[in-house]
C-alpha cells in the first residue's frame, strides 16, 4: 500500500493521530462453505514519524466463525543509540474504533505475532464473542519505526461455519476469608500470558501463594481478558482483584480494582484531552488510578501525565534500582509539597476529578512476567477491614500501607503522644506544637540492615540492625520540627559502592502525619 491508499489522517475524539488504510474485502459475502475459509494479504510502508495508531479496515460477511490475523515486518540495522521498528497489533470489531473502545476486541502489542477471535474462544489477549458482519479494524501501533522506516505485512483469514457458543466469563469474588482487620499483603502488578508475560495465571496464582500473599491483581497490558481467567485460582486465602495496565506513549499506569469487564482506552498522550476522563471512569467502576514505574528510562515509560487524580503511585517496582531511587525521591518531594499545600492533614488519595492532589501513598509491586522474576518482589502490605476488594483498595488510598521486598519482613511504625495519643501509618497524630512524640519502629527479617528515619527535612535517624535482623529504634521529636515520618530498611550496600549511598531497600513504609493541635 501506499500514501494513494490512505483514506484519512484524523485525530479521533482527543486521542492521537490515526492513519486509516484501504478497505480489505472478501468475495463470499455470506456464501462461504462450513469449514470453508478465506485469505487476504496486506503489505506497505509506514515512514518515521507515522501516526501512532494505523487501523486497516476488514468488511467481515456473514457466516464468519473466526477472524485470524498475522503481521510481519522488517527490522533492519540501526545506529547505535537509535530505536529500532517495534510493531504492535490489535483489534476491534464491527462496533467501531471510537475512543473507549465499545469495539475493543483485544490486543497484544508486540508479544505475539498472530492471533484469532470467535466465539467459542480467543487467543489470550483476545475478548471470545460472535464475529458479527460489519467493518472490523485490523489496529497496528508503529511503538518506533528506524530512520529507514517499517515495512510491514498483514495477513487476514475468515473462516466460516457455525458461531459456536460464547462461553460466560467466570470474574473473581470480592472477597476472601481472610483474618479480620489485620495486616494484607498483595502484589498488584502481574502479567500472564493474556499480554507480554510467560506465566500462565495458574502459575502466577501459586507462585503468589509460594510468596505469602494474601491478594493480587491482574494488570495485563490493554486488554480486559485476564479478569475471567482466574476461575478456581481464587480460594478463602488469595482474593483477586481486577485491572488493567493502561500501556500510553507518555507513561504506564494501574488501572486497579475495578469492576470486572471494565476496559480503559490507552490510545492517547499527554498533549491528548483524554486522561482526565479516564480518571473518571476508573474511579466510577470502583478502582484506583496508580501511575506506574515513573522513572522507567524504556521509551514511552516515563510518566508524563501529572499526579492529578493518582491514588498511590508505584515507587519500587520489581528488584530495587536507580529508577526506583529517582521515583523515591520524587515522591519525598511531593510529600513535602503537601506539608506546605496543608493537604498532609487530610489523608492520602487524589481528589478523583482532576483537581489539587492530596498526599498520595506509594505501592511497591513486582511487574513479574517470567522467571526468575520474583512474584511478590516487592509487595504492599496493607492494613484493612478485612480481605475484600473494597477494605484493601480503601487502606492502599488512604495510604495505610508499608513496602517490603518479601513476606519474610516485618515492620510496624507508630508514634505516640504525651497523652496517650498514637497514630500508625497513614494516620494522624494531632498533639501541641512543642509536646513530645515518640516514634518507634520495629522491623525483623533484615540481617545487618540499616533503618532511617524521615521527615520532611530528611533523614533525622539512622541505625544498624544486628545479624538476627531485628530490632527496634526509638526517636523523639515535635509535630513543630517534623510534619510527618517515615521509615526506610535498606540492605547493606552490596560490592562496596559509592560512599554515603544508601543501600538497596528491603522495606519503606507510607508516612504518619504530625499535626499541631
Amino acid at each position: 500500500m501506499n500514501r494513494r491508499d490512505v483514506l484519512r489522517l484524523s485525530a479521533a475524539a482527543g486521542a492521537a493521530s490515526a492513519l486509516t488504510l484501504q478497505t480489505v474485502t472478501f468475495t463470499h459475502a455470506g456464501e462461504g462453505e462450513e469449514g470453508g475459509e478465506e485469505t487476504r494479504t496486506v503489505r506497505g510502508r509506514l515512514p518515521t514519524g507515522a501516526p501512532d495508531f494505523v487501523y486497516l479496515p476488514v468488511e467481515v460477511p456473514r457466516g464468519v466463525r473466526e477472524i485470524a490475523v498475522s503481521y510481519t515486518y522488517d527490522k533492519p540495522p540501526v545506529p547505535s543509540g537509535t530505536p529500532g521498528n517495534a510493531l504492535d497489533i490489535g483489534i476491534f470489531d464491527e462496533r467501531g474504533t471510537a475512543s473507549g473502545g465499545r469495539g475493543f476486541r483485544g490486543w497484544s502489542g508486540g508479544f505475539r505475532t498472530e492471533f484469532a477471535v470467535g466465539a467459542h474462544r480467543a487467543t489470550p489477549g483476545y475478548l471470545a464473542g460472535p464475529v458479527r458482519p460489519g467493518t472490523w479494524h485490523v489496529v497496528l501501533g508503529p511503538y518506533t519505526v528506524a530512520p529507514q522506516g517499517m515495512e510491514y505485512e498483514v495477513t487476514v483469514t475468515l473462516r466460516y461455519g457455525e458461531q459456536g457458543r460464547t462461553p460466560k466469563p467466570a470474574y473473581p469474588p470480592e472477597r476472601a476469608r481472610g483474618r479480620g482487620r489485620a495486616w494484607y499483603r498483595g502484589d498488584c502488578h502481574l502479567h500472564t500470558v493474556h499480554s507480554d508475560g510467560q506465566r500462565t495465571p495458574e502459575e502466577v496464582a501459586a507462585a503468589a501463594r509460594a510468596a505469602g500473599l494474601d491478594f493480587i491483581a491482574t494488570t495485563e497490558h490493554n486488554t480486559t481478558s485476564g479478569h475471567g481467567a482466574w476461575e478456581g485460582l481464587w480460594g478463602e486465602d488469595l482474593l483477586v482483584l481486577c485491572g488493567e495496565e493502561v500501556t500510553t506513549r507518555n507513561g504506564h499506569y494501574l488501572a486497579l480494582g475495578v469492576d470486572p469487564g471494565t476496559f480503559v482506552d490507552w490510545r492517547y498522550r499527554a498533549r491528548d484531552d483524554a486522561y482526565e476522563r479516564y480518571v473518571r471512569r476508573i474511579h466510577r467502576a470502583g478502582g484506583l488510578v496508580v501511575p506506574a514505574h515513573p522513572n522507567c528510562p524504556f521509551v514511552g515509560c516515563q510518566w508524563k501525565f501529572g499526579y492529578a487524580g493518582a491514588d498511590a503511585v508505584e515507587v519500587w517496582n520489581g528488584p530495587w534500582t536507580a529508577d526506583d531511587e529517582l521515583a523515591l525521591a520524587a515522591w519525598d518531594n511531593m510529600l513535602v509539597e503537601s506539608c506546605r499545600e496543608g493537604y498532609g492533614n487530610e489523608g492520602g488519595g487524589g481528589d478523583g476529578d482532576g483537581g489539587r492532589s492530596r498526599w498520595i501513598p506509594a505501592m511497591g509491586n513486582s511487574d513479574a512476567h517470567r522467571e526468575p522474576q520474583v512474584v511478590g518482589l516487592p509487595q504492599t502490605v496493607v492494613h484493612a477491614g478485612d480481605l475484600s476488594r473494597t477494605a484493601v483498595l480503601e487502606g492502599i488510598r488512604a495510604g495505610r500501607s508499608w513496602l517490603a521486598e518479601s513476606s519474610a519482613i516485618g515492620l510496624e511504625l507508630s508514634a505516640a503522644g504525651p497523652r496517650g495519643e498514637h497514630a500508625g501509618i497513614g494516620e494522624r497524630l494531632r498533639v501541641a506544637p512543642d509536646a513530645e512524640v515518640t516514634v518507634r519502629l520495629e522491623v525483623s527479617g533484615v540481617p545487618d540492615g540499616t533503618v532511617r528515619l524521615l521527615t520532611d527535612q530528611g533523614e533525622m535517624r539512622s541505625e544498624r540492625l544486628p545479624a538476627s535482623g531485628s530490632g527496634t529504634v526509638a526517636w523523639r521529636t515535635t509535630a513543630s520540627l517534623a510534619s510527618y515520618v517515615r521509615a526506610e530498611v535498606r540492605h547493606p550496600l552490596r560490592g562496596g559502592g559509592a560512599a554515603g549511598l544508601p543501600g538497596p531497600m528491603a522495606a519503606m513504609t507510607n508516612p504518619l502525619w504530625l499535626e499541631r493541635r
